[in-house]
């Protein structure tokens, strides 16, 4: 008597796995776009040493065309869970053929989308260490479901042509990365101010949405004028909140030295000689003050005389 193979587990679980892994990637990549939009004012996330969530989120890496990236990893998670999932809504009893065709068709797609989903997570992966210099784990925890995706698919089904599959995945790695690298290559060069776009060189942060005031712009101004100075960086989630209290038009007249090397007009010899620690801190009358401060702050410590009717507020 002739005993059938019994069928690997992970091929018995590989769609449900393929699912539940998606489905934790939706959760991730909706939390992550919240916290973009500003449901959510910050990432609940430790910042030490290299991992700081907020600053991978803020900086110019983060959005393609002014969409944040994890709108498009929730599209990428929930395509998955659909390929995954759709077959097995199919009755096999009654629409057995049709079961059949679409498993092996979801097959290709889900392995086709996880190999794209694999090369762009791990092009990610190279921004955060590399050009940013600090780690997202939730950013992480994406790129570990991009990685468990791939390698469910690849061994939780029965490959029969294991030279085209090889070859499919070459191809569609390759448009993955080249797409990527495209994009993100015309998203980046033109930076444009005021009705004129020209082409910097260097990293900048989030536009600064506020508009100011008379009492903003007096401030700002003299601010630079008894040289107080804001030292910062591009990506730092709190300078944003700083510029964000002046406005867009005050914190032109800012003083505003960039630490991060990597950043427009950055001037790091200066933080260094500063001694500057954390972002943002000013330099008033030879003093440091680092963090968040508010206007009226700011103008009783250079005593300040002007209008005092500020806009924004912490």
């Amino acid at each position: 008597m002739i005993r059938r193979r019994s069928t690997p587990w992970i091929h018995r679980w590989s769609r449900i796995l393929i699912a539940a892994i998606a489905i934790l990637g939706i959760l991730d990549t909706i939390y992550l776009t919240l916290v973009e939009w500003g449901v959510f004012k910050e990432a609940l996330c430790p910042t030490t040493g290299i991992v700081d969530c907020n600053a991978v989120l803020s900086s110019a890496y983060a959005k393609v065309f002014g969409i944040p990236l994890s709108v498009f990893g929730f599209f990428a998670y929930a395509g998955m869970a659909a390929l995954a999932l759709g077959p097995l809504l199919i009755n096999p009893q009654e629409q057995k053929a049709l079961r059949s065709k679409m498993e092996q068709l979801t097959w290709l797609g889900l392995f086709a989308g996880a190999t794209a989903m694999l090369f762009f997570s791990g092009y990610l992966f190279y921004l955060m260490a590399f050009a940013i210099g600090k780690l997202c784990i939730y950013c992480l925890f994406s790129t570990l479901f991009s990685i468990a995706l791939f390698v469910i698919t690849l061994f939780g089904h029965t490959w029969e042509d294991v030279g085209q599959l090889f070859f499919t995945g070459i191809v569609v790695g390759m448009i993955a990365l080249i797409g990527t690298l495209g994009v993100y290559a015309s998203a980046k060069t033109p930076t444009t101010a005021g009705n004129t776009t020209t082409t910097i060189a260097g990293e900048v942060g989030k536009p600064i949405q506020n508009s100011s005031g008379p009492a903003e712009i007096a401030l700002a101004r003299h601010l630079k004028q008894v040289g107080a100075k804001e030292y910062g960086a591009y990506w730092c989630p709190h300078c944003h909140e700083q510029k964000e209290l002046f406005g867009k038009e005050a914190a032109a007249e800012l003083d505003y030295v960039e630490c991060d090397p990597k950043g427009v007009n950055a001037r790091p010899q200066l933080c260094q000689a500063a001694n500057i620690k954390g972002y943002p801190t000013w330099q008033i009358k030879g003093q440091l003050y680092e963090g968040v401060q508010t206007l009226e702050k700011l103008a009783d410590l250079t005593d300040y005389k002007g209008p005092r009717n500020f806009k924004n507020s912490l």
